[in-house]
């Protein structure tokens, strides 16, 4: 009988501030492995031995002080570690593992963008922009090596591509992470490898989809203004072997949370 494991994947807003909810997510769930957004620790403030005291003792980080960074923790040893820096920034954005059965996970934290989207009036969007191309681009020139391999991209897109990953499709067109210029690079860097988006897979449209609520709406609640930023996508052949999908909302009920909630899949492998 074939294993099945388990993968989270959560901008976690600083991972210092959500330990407990960390803590509680793996209670909860059991994840064999976990992918960490926005850890916003340096390598000697990162909470080593908390994270092994959860159950994981391979630690795959990518930090720098105060802001972004990501890290992958896992029950199971990797074969390789990799950080990839995009568009002349080292920031600390993409780490990708490579797992004992040949499996490729690559936790990527796109940047926001700002508030205003147009790249000539602000250059935050104009690097967004940019990172997302960088990162295509080298998939592109990769897929003749990548496309068939076992590939979990995941992580924090700041980009809600369909018209329901967003409460109002046309109220939200001209806010950035939901403009036609982002989803434009969206699209090309998911036809990089061909990628499938999983969530879609299990949940498809016509059905809200979000995994990110402001910290600036108190009734988001009862409005459910969200916007669907986190995915996880995964190559046919990677697909193949995702058995499950789920997005975690209650997890933004806790007391001090992070914006984003966490999302689960469960898929089959050898780790």
């Amino acid at each position: 009988m074939t294993k099945t494991y388990k993968l989270v994947s959560w901008n976690a807003n600083s991972i210092r501030k959500r330990m407990p909810c960390f803590q509680h997510i793996v209670q909860q769930e059991n994840p064999d492995i976990f992918c960490i957004q926005e850890v916003k620790a340096k390598e000697e403030d990162f909470p080593f031995e908390d994270i092994k005291s959860c159950g994981f003792p391979h630690i795959a980080l990518y930090g720098m002080p105060g802001y972004n960074g990501v890290a992958i923790v896992s029950k199971t040893a990797f074969n390789s570690i990799s950080k990839a820096d995009w568009a002349g920034r080292k920031d600390a954005r993409n780490i990708y593992a490579e797992l004992k059965d040949g499996t490729i996970i690559s936790n990527l934290y796109i940047p926001a963008g700002g508030d205003v989207p147009d790249p000539l009036l602000n250059l935050s969007f104009a690097h967004k922009l940019a990172f997302i191309d960088d990162v295509s681009e080298w998939l592109e020139q990769q897929a003749g090596n990548l496309k068939n391999r076992r590939i979990l991209l995941c992580g924090d897109f700041n980009i809600a591509p369909l018209e329901n990953d967003v409460w109002s499709h046309k109220q939200c067109l001209k806010i950035v992470s939901h403009t036609p210029v982002e989803i434009e690079r969206l699209s090309r860097l998911k036809n990089s490898l061909e990628f499938e988006d999983i969530f879609r897979k299990f949940y498809p449209e016509p059905q809200k989809l979000y995994s990110w609520w402001s910290y600036r709406n108190p009734n988001w609640q009862t409005n459910d203004k969200g916007r669907r930023l986190d995915h996880v996508w995964a190559t046919k052949e990677m697909a193949k072997s995702v058995k499950s999908a789920k997005i975690l909302k209650d997890i933004r009920r806790f007391e001090q949370p992070s914006d984003h909630v966490p999302l689960v899949i469960e898929f089959e492998g050898n780790l």
